[in-house]
């Protein structure tokens, strides 16, 4: 009976939409949406092909399911399902539907508000807009960039909330943390209000701390939370081979942000300017990196309904002019004992584990990162597989610990001997010119 609801539910969904001009394609639940979008968006008549039914509602064999039904109809040739009798339709939907499954379909709430006194505004709301499916972004992307362009979207990757899987929940944070995702989510609701107040420096965030401590999952969280594009830059990346398009490729990353907005533009190895501002490199990356902070200080919250964040390794290497570009540093410190009991109980939430004791476990790994502890919960899964089981017990992951140390302390040994080598070769190098330069002589 689920299936014939849901396959039901479709039919009704896109009936609804058909005839309701004023609705559009956020009263349409995303898998509907999804389901039923064409070239640039959901057309009228929308296409009810058996296809469509599958993807929206996951059932194998939509016709299957409703063909027993007086108030449906197939067409094969076409491929086609359709409603013969839309009351008839109706009645059989409010006998088996509840308020949840309808306050999850604006389109539904919108016609069926009194039957199930649900209120069609607030259903509206909490569905997930169209502008944060894979499918708005692709079209908006082709809208805006011809085949020239295309080097303009190599240099970032751009993820729609849909295909974002990390949420905050899966992230535990500090309590600054939380205060400031929650600062950052009022602002971006009321960035009108802000504009009318003259407060447009906000809404640029540096995000600084060791590896693994979640600033990249911690942003990318964020975008899912708030339904924005996510466009991320690793900053490294944009340093052309040709130096002289270097500023240019900068100047491309804040177009591809402003054209995608409301979005989030995420810059990761941000230690990247302190580097080039300091060294002696090329004139060029210098400019780049000049134009970089130019950028920065133009783009806006307010006025561009760009939310940029910022993400370095290395805070120290940072000078006061890129400091100055940020209204609020965010640190991601190593997680202390407690952080780590509580990042334990979520990475392991889904699975069988005897005697299970976090606290032990966090006591046992100080120093560790919440990637860390992943990769920790990693072995420990593959070494209960390699005899077999599916149930893991404390003293796996007790073992899984110390095995990662001892790999975590080889690491380290031979990143020093790199290091030594490294300078060996350095002196090599160093013999060789000199010859070089004797031999020119």
């Amino acid at each position: 009976m689920t299936e014939a609801l849901d396959v039901v539910e479709f039919l009704l969904t896109a009936r609804v939409y058909d005839r309701h001009q004023e609705l559009d394609e956020n009263d349409l639940p995303p898998a509907h949406r999804s389901a039923l979008w064409a070239e640039d968006g959901v057309p009228r008549p929308p296409q009810v092909t058996e296809t469509a039914v599958r993807d929206a509602t996951g059932v194998d064999d939509p016709w299957d399911a409703v063909s027993e039904l007086m108030f449906t109809d197939r067409d094969a040739f076409a491929g086609n399902i359709s409603l013969v009798d839309d009351d008839m339709a109706v009645d059989w939907f409010v006998d088996r539907a509840d308020a949840d499954r309808v306050f999850d379909n604006p389109a539904l709430a919108f016609v069926l508000d009194d039957e199930f006194g649900v209120d069609y505004e607030a259903s509206r709301d909490e569905n997930r807009p169209v502008q944060a499916d894979p499918q708005w972004i692709d079209g908006l992307l082709a809208e805006y960039f011809d085949e020239d362009d295309e080097e303009m979207l190599d240099l970032v990757e751009v993820r729609s909330p849909a295909e974002i899987e990390v949420t905050l929940d899966d992230i535990v944070l500090t309590e600054e943390q939380e205060e400031e995702m929650s600062k950052v989510a009022k602002a971006i609701e009321h960035r009108d209000y802000l504009a009318t107040i003259g407060l447009s420096e906000i809404g640029k965030l540096l995000f600084v701390g060791p590896p693994g401590t979640g600033k990249t999952s911690t942003a990318r969280g964020l975008a899912h939370q708030l339904d924005l594009p996510f466009v991320e830059v690793k900053l490294s990346m944009i340093t052309s081979q040709y130096l002289g398009e270097t500023a240019k490729n900068v100047e491309k990353v804040f177009e591809v942000a402003k054209r995608l907005s409301p979005c989030i533009l995420f810059m990761d190895e941000f230690d990247f300017v302190a580097t080039t501002r300091t060294g002696d490199e090329h004139n060029a990356i210098k400019r780049a990196v000049n134009t970089l902070l130019k950028s920065i200080d133009e783009v806006s919250l307010v006025n561009d309904d760009v939310l940029l964040i910022g993400a370095t390794n290395h805070p120290d290497e940072l000078d006061a002019a890129a400091w100055r570009r940020f209204d609020e540093i965010l640190s991601f410190p190593r997680p202390d004992e407690q952080m780590r009991a509580d990042i334990l109980e979520l990475v392991v939430r889904e699975l069988e584990i005897a005697s299970f004791d976090p606290q032990e476990l966090a006591a046992e790994t100080e120093g560790l990162t919440g990637s860390d502890l992943r990769l920790v919960l990693r072995e420990a899964v593959l070494d209960a597989l390699v005899e077999d089981r599916r149930e893991l017990t404390q003293e796996d992951l007790l073992d899984a610990v110390e095995d990662f140390e001892d790999r975590d302390h080889l690491r380290n040994l031979d990143t020093l001997e790199d290091a030594l080598d490294g300078d060996d070769d350095d002196h090599s190098h160093d013999h060789d010119a000199e010859a070089a330069d004797h031999s020119h002589e």
